[in-house]
């Protein structure tokens, strides 16, 4: 007949064994979610740069039709100076959301999501500034419906991502500074 101790053993030994196995299960996925948290940053930047590339005015190139080697046409206003360049065109709908920049107004964005900065800018600044998606949704005159509510969601964190928009707590957000000091 095996002794108590000895069950008590062998229950440890395997209770130890399997918290070996999970521990070393625990490092792989860790590991793979740093490599994956790693790549996802990589595509986050990727995303923002192509995002300011493309907000950014396109100087003419030499040899496009329509115009001489360098020469502005006649229909193209010339900068009286470098730092004079023009202001980006006023986005359609389902344009890409530039990264917010000084030099950048508002109408750079797409119409739902200037309702949705003028909605914060109504809104104010302050204590009770912040607003979760489903007020936000309340004031544009949508259903409160899930896939309202989440549509409103994705705007309010692409925007946060992009710096027009902050979120002091999560699922709470509010007009950035330097969009509220632009409007």
């Amino acid at each position: 007949m095996a002794s108590v101790v000895g069950l008590l053993e062998e229950r440890e030994l395997a209770a130890r064994e399997r918290v070996e196995e999970l521990r070393e299960v625990a490092d792989r996925v860790l590991a793979e979610l740093a490599e994956a948290e790693t790549a996802w940053r990589e595509w986050l930047i990727a995303r923002q740069r192509v995002g300011e590339v493309l907000s950014m005015p396109r100087p003419p190139q030499a040899g496009e039709a329509g115009s001489g080697a360098g020469e502005p046409s006649a229909s193209e206003p010339v900068p009286e100076s470098p730092a004079e360049v023009p202001a980006p065109r006023a986005a359609r709908a389902g344009s890409v959301v530039p990264v917010w920049r000084p030099a950048l107004s508002v109408d750079v964005l797409a119409p739902d999501y200037q309702r949705v900065l003028a909605t914060l800018a109504e809104r104010g600044t302050g204590r009770n500034a912040a607003m979760t998606c489903q007020e936000i949704a309340a004031a544009l005159g949508l259903e409160r419906s899930p896939a309202s509510v989440e549509g409103v969601r994705s705007k309010m964190k692409r925007l946060a991502d992009r710096g027009w928009a902050d979120e002091p707590a999560p699922g709470k957000f509010t007009l950035a500074a330097g969009p509220a000091a632009a409007s």
